[in-house]
């Protein structure tokens, strides 16, 4: 499996109980696709938010956050960790 960092875009004002909701909202589909979202990231000012996740591909990332209500304006493979 391969980690994904995807990034979301337009999330202005974002919270910390709006982002942990956006996670479980992951969390609770997940399985279906094979994928796990280690860790979820926000910038409120700018409206980023930034998951990590662990799946087969960048689709199964996409139909996740998706089925979730939030999907990704960009996914991106990560192939070098420490």
């Amino acid at each position: 499996m391969a980690h994904f960092m995807d990034v979301h875009h337009g999330m202005h004002g974002i919270t910390a109980d709006q982002l942990h909701e956006a996670h479980q909202a992951d969390l609770a589909v997940e399985g279906d696709e094979r994928v796990h979202f280690e860790r979820a990231w926000a910038d409120p000012a700018s409206g980023t938010v930034y998951c990590l996740s662990e799946a087969p591909s960048a689709d199964a990332v996409q139909r996740v956050h998706t089925r979730a209500g939030h999907r990704a304006d960009e996914i991106h493979e990560v192939p070098l960790t420490v």
